[in-house]
């Protein structure tokens, strides 16, 4: 997983497949909202973002940034 950004958004990239999340950067980290994940990025928007897939990248997400300086949260 890689993880990049913005101060209004961050985008997960696992193997080449991109999703962005919206949100905002708050003291120690970002807050992502789950519903602004609606679509993989181009070249890969034609496929479905399921909750399963969502829930995926939130985890591996979560997973990498733990114990960081930025930490990531969903709501």
């Amino acid at each position: 997983m890689k993880i990049t950004g913005t101060s209004s958004y961050v985008m997960l990239d696992i193997d080449g497949r991109k999703i962005r999340a919206e949100g905002e950067m708050v003291v120690g980290g970002f807050v992502a909202e789950k519903n602004t994940m609606r679509q993989f990025e181009p070249p890969y928007e034609s496929e479905p973002v399921t909750d399963a897939v969502r829930q995926h990248y939130i985890d591996e997400a979560v997973k990498k940034t733990q114990g960081s300086h930025m930490v990531l949260k969903f709501v």
